[in-house]
């Protein structure tokens, strides 16, 4: 067993992933932090181990590209860590049809939101089980609704959560949970790099990184499968599978185009 078992976080350098970095930091769980922005990252880790915790360990990677996933595994043993707790937060999404962005841009989306997720999981999965530990999958009630305007996010949050919910049914009598915490609009830097208008989403009723931060420890501390945080959010993911798509899919795209930023 390696000497410093640590709860690790992707997409930590701002919005929810940051807040869930704070809550668990103030939980007394020892991090190690993962984004593009190195900056960003250490600035976190100061504001931690100048709160009296345990400074986080600082990994500045894009898991978007080939091999990320394995460099942040030597990394991680560099330190003589072992993942305890996973929490796969990194991703993004783009606002737009999908014809309308160079494939490449797309097909980003789904090596970060899908593929670097679960090469992540299933590299880490034997520490956590042996640790018996836990994972928090950041999905979205995106993927409740078919997605056009930004049909490649909202399948890839789909497949977020139905990969969460068969993993943690494989995982219950190894003592290992296994949540997706499904936020709805949540105000963060994803709307300005999804290329969502500012100015539309001001109107749109949201939660704060924080509060989808605190609900989704919560319900991974729990064992819970699904935390869906808000109440209008709760209701809308119960009342969608009354909702046929023949309506669903132009009030979708509709809702989109309103908001894709000119």
């Amino acid at each position: 067993m390696t000497a410093r078992r640590i709860t690790l976080i992707t997409g930590a350098s701002g919005g929810i992933g940051a807040d869930l970095a704070r809550v668990f930091a103030s939980r007394g769980h020892d991090l190690a932090l993962v984004a593009r922005n190195a900056q960003k990252l250490e600035a976190l880790a100061d504001e931690i181990q100048g709160s009296g915790k345990p400074r986080p360990i600082v990994i500045a990677l894009d898991l978007a590209v080939p091999g990320a996933c394995a460099g942040l595994a030597e990394a991680l043993a560099a330190n003589d860590a072992g993942v305890e707790i996973l929490v796969n937060n990194a991703g993004f999404g783009l606002a737009g049809l999908a014809q309308g962005y160079d494939p490449a841009e797309q097909i980003e989306i789904t090596d970060l939101n899908i593929r670097a997720l679960t090469e992540l999981t299933l590299r880490f999965l034997p520490g956590i089980i042996a640790a018996r530990g836990r994972i928090l999958n950041v999905a979205s009630i995106a993927a409740f609704l078919p997605g056009p305007g930004m049909a490649v996010y909202y399948a890839s949050k789909a497949y977020v959560v139905s990969f969460s919910a068969a993993l943690g049914a494989e995982l219950a009598a190894s003592g290992v949970s296994v949540t997706a915490l499904c936020p709805g609009i949540t105000r963060t830097g994803f709307q300005e790099r999804a290329r969502i208008d500012a100015a539309g989403l001001a109107s749109l009723p949201g939660m704060s990184a924080m509060a989808v931060a605190e609900a989704g420890y919560a319900g991974l501390m729990a064992g819970r499968r699904r935390v869906v945080p808000g109440l209008a959010n709760k209701l809308l993911v119960k009342l969608l599978p009354f909702v046929p798509n023949a309506l669903l899919l132009p009030l979708v795209l509709r809702f989109q185009a309103r908001r894709r930023a000119a």
